[in-house]
């Protein structure tokens, strides 16, 4: 029986995944999956943006980046993806990877060394999404 959940938990997302990671685990043997926060904060210490990640399989996939807009042009951008490659070599990583939209920041990343090696066009409806990747090692 196949059923739609309008309305997902975790533990829904938590039984469908396990069956995978056995698969993946027997395919290529177990792997750490390490959370990356960088976080950008005001002068109050609240957080108005950053950088969140997971580092599993010797890679680093970024999320999200954010930074906001009255912070852009300063650097901030840059200097999230340089701690965050920081990171993926403390990690023992290969490399790191990312999806972006047309409408959003990919020649900032090519700028910082990253190749595309995907898009999908019409995603959304006239824009397109790109997968980047940069190898560290």
């Amino acid at each position: 029986m196949i059923e739609v959940v309008t309305a997902p938990a975790e533990s829904d997302r938590d039984a469908i995944l396990a069956p995978l990671v056995a698969f993946n685990e027997s395919a290529v043997g177990p792997t750490e999956r390490h959370p990356i926060a960088l976080v950008i904060r005001d002068d109050d210490g609240g957080i108005v943006g950053g950088l969140w990640g997971m580092a599993s399989y010797r890679w680093l996939f970024v999320l999200y980046l954010v930074v906001p807009a009255a912070m852009r042009g300063q650097g901030r951008g840059r200097d999230l993806m340089r701690a965050a490659e920081a990171e993926a070599k403390r990690l023992d990583c290969v490399g790191l990877w990312l999806d972006t939209f047309s409408f959003q920041a990919r020649g900032f990343y090519e700028k910082l060394g990253y190749s595309c090696f995907g898009r999908i066009d019409d995603y959304p409806p006239g824009e397109a999404r790109f997968f980047l990747s940069k190898r560290i090692a």
